[in-house]
Order: C-alpha cells, then sequence, then structure tokens
C-alpha cells in the first residue's frame, strides 16, 4: 500500500534573480501583507535603502541594507535572497537576515510597553446608570 507522503520542500528561491523592485521583495518577504501596504510606507518614509528614502521602484540587490519601521517597531535587515513569489514564511526568512542589535531593541521597546500598559489602572466593567448620570452631569457643568 503506498502512502503520500511530502518531500521536504527546499526554498524556491531563483538562483537567476539577481535584482527586484523594493516594494515587490518587501511582499514576497512578508514584511508587508501586501503590495499596496509597502508603496505606501516607501513612500511615507517608513523605508530605507542603504540608508537613503527611495522610492518603490527602486531595485533592491543581495547585501543591501534595508531600514524598515513597521508600527512602532523598526527592523535593520540586511537582504540575503531574492524570490518574486510569495512563499511559505519559513522560506520568506530565509530571504533576510535582522541583525542582533535590532532585535535587542525592540524586544526591550516591547518589554518597557508591557510595563506601562500593566501600569494603567483599567476598571473591568462598565459605569452603572447612577454612575452615568453622574458623568454626565459632570461634564455638563463644565
Amino acid at each position: 500500500m503506498a502512502t503520500n507522503r511530502r518531500k521536504k520542500q527546499k526554498p524556491n528561491i531563483k538562483p537567476e534573480l539577481t535584482e527586484l523592485r523594493l516594494d515587490k521583495w518587501l511582499w514576497a518577504a512578508r514584511i508587508f501583507k501586501t503590495r499596496t501596504v509597502a508603496v505606501e510606507a516607501i513612500n511615507g518614509g517608513k523605508v530605507h535603502l542603504n540608508g537613503i528614502r527611495i522610492k518603490p521602484s527602486r531595485t533592491v540587490h543581495i547585501g543591501d541594507q534595508l531600514n524598515v519601521t513597521r508600527g512602532v517597531d523598526r527592523y535593520h535587515i540586511t537582504i540575503q535572497g531574492i524570490n518574486d513569489k510569495r512563499r511559505p514564511a519559513k522560506e520568506a526568512q530565509l530571504l533576510y537576515i535582522e541583525t542582533e542589535e535590532s532585535i535587542q531593541k525592540r524586544e526591550q521597546q516591547h518589554a518597557m510597553r508591557k510595563i506601562q500598559n500593566a501600569s494603567r489602572i483599567r476598571s473591568d466593567k462598565k459605569p452603572n446608570k447612577q454612575q452615568r448620570r453622574k458623568i454626565i452631569r459632570f461634564k455638563s457643568a463644565g
């Protein structure tokens, strides 16, 4: 009886590709979810190639340095491979290497945000009818 077993696939990095549009690479490397979001980030100054602000159509090569700001997180990336297709996340991670300094900085910032959010006083319930009336009276008295 034959069983269907999947072979472990190797990353589908095309050796013949030496350059690719930046917006397409960011999408293929899963830095951004869509090319449109990647283009908006590039045009908004959130992506710098080798320290220079660039346009989405700029071509990237292996060894280029990217500084990407996504939300409050900053990534310092070195391009290791080029692929024009969006592949699974495991394969997309092989397209770049993030610097150790960048990883440590992001983890520190994440820990700081977590501490700040934990120190905030939050009520787990909504105000009741009497409390809502007091709030309304307080706001209208101003």
